[in-house]
C-alpha cells in the first residue's frame, strides 16, 4: 500500500535539487606472506610479468633487506572511472529528472502520484465534487466566489425533497432561451427545489404556495415580483427556483427540471473560511 505521506512529497519538486547519497567502495588487496619460488627462477631471482614485478625471497629467508613493493603481485586500481563520474549537481536539469525517475524513490513517488490521481478522479466522478458560485441568483444562501461541495451518492438512494439545494445540468428549454451554442447553455446550474412531482405550485402576492399552503422561506432575499401557476409538477420532474427570486433565471421562466438532470445535492461551503458551513442548505 502506498503511504499517504508520499502524496505530499509529490506536490513539491524540491528533492530534484538535492543530490542522492553517493556510495564509495574501497578495495584493498590482501597482504600475502612471501613464498619460496622453486624451479628455473633460482633462489633469489625475481620474475616479471605483464601484471608487474613479482619479488621472491631467498629460500634461506634472507631477502637482503629489500621490501616487496607490491605484495601479492596485484596492480594498483585505476581511478579513471571514478574521476569520470559527475555528481548529481553537475547534471543538467533533464539528466537530473531522468536520474530521479530511474531511482527507487522516483519510481515510488510516480506510483504514489498515479494512485492519488486515480482516487481523486474516482471520488469526483462518483462521490463528491467541488463547485464555484459565479452569480447572485442564490443570494443570500450563496455569494459570488463561494466554493461548495456537491455529493452525488444520495440522489441514487433517496428521492429529491423540497428545500434542498441541487446542482444540475440545464434542461433543453433553458438552452433554447440562452442559445444552444453559448457557454451558459453548457454550464451546470444551482437552484433550490421548491416542489416535487405531483405538487400543485403557485406564486401569488410574492409568496410561494404548495398544494394551497403558503411556504415559510427564510432563505429568500425578497418576495417574488412575479406571478406563476397554478401548475402541477409532472412525474419524474421537479420545480427549482433561485433564492434571489427576482434575479434568477429559473423554473418560473423555463419550466420544470427532469430529476435525471440532477448532478447532486449541495452539502456545505468550504471556501472562503469565513463562509464555511451549511447555513441555508436543508
Amino acid at each position: 500500500m502506498v503511504p499517504a505521506s508520499k502524496a505530499l512529497k509529490w506536490a513539491t519538486f524540491a528533492f530534484v535539487a538535492q543530490g542522492p547519497s553517493t556510495y564509495v567502495m574501497a578495495f584493498s588487496a590482501p597482504r600475502h606472506q612471501s613464498m619460496p619460488l622453486r624451479g628455473a627462477i633460482g633462489r633469489s631471482n625475481s620474475i616479471c610479468g605483464h601484471a608487474g614485478r613479482l619479488w621472491a625471497s631467498n629460500l634461506d629467508g634472507n631477502d637482503g633487506g629489500i621490501e616487496d613493493p607490491n605484495p601479492g603481485g596485484m596492480t594498483e586500481w585505476d581511478d579513471d572511472d571514478d574521476n569520470s563520474k559527475r555528481s548529481f549537481e553537475e547534471l543538467s536539469f533533464i539528466e537530473q529528472v531522468q536520474d530521479w525517475f530511474a531511482s527507487p524513490e522516483g519510481k515510488e513517488d510516480v506510483k504514489t502520484y498515479i494512485v492519488s490521481l486515480g482516487v481523486a478522479l474516482l471520488l469526483r466522478l462518483l462521490i463528491i465534487e467541488p463547485r464555484y458560485i459565479p452569480s447572485l441568483s442564490m443570494y443570500p444562501t450563496f455569494e459570488v466566489g463561494d466554493q461548495l461541495a456537491v455529493e452525488k451518492v444520495t440522489k441514487r438512494i433517496r428521492p429529491l425533497n423540497r428545500k434542498e439545494v441541487v446542482v444540475f445540468n440545464p434542461p433543453a428549454t433553458f438552452r433554447e432561451i440562452v442559445g444552444g451554442s453559448s457557454q451558459k447553455a453548457k454550464e451546470a446550474l444551482i437552484k433550490r427545489i421548491v416542489a416535487t412531482e405531483g405538487d400543485n405550485v403557485e406564486v401569488m402576492g410574492g409568496k410561494l404556495f404548495i398544494n394551497g399552503e403558503e411556504q415559510d422561506e427564510p432563505f429568500t432575499a425578497e418576495d417574488a415580483e412575479y406571478e406563476f401557476g397554478p401548475v402541477i409538477v409532472p412525474p419524474g420532474e421537479v420545480l427549482v427556483l433561485g433564492d434571489n427570486r427576482n434575479h434568477s433565471l429559473d423554473g418560473h421562466i423555463w419550466g420544470f427540471l427532469p430529476s435525471e438532470n440532477v448532478i447532486g445535492r449541495a452539502v456545505f461551503v468550504y471556501w472562503p473560511p469565513w463562509r464555511v458551513g451549511t447555513l441555508g442548505m436543508y
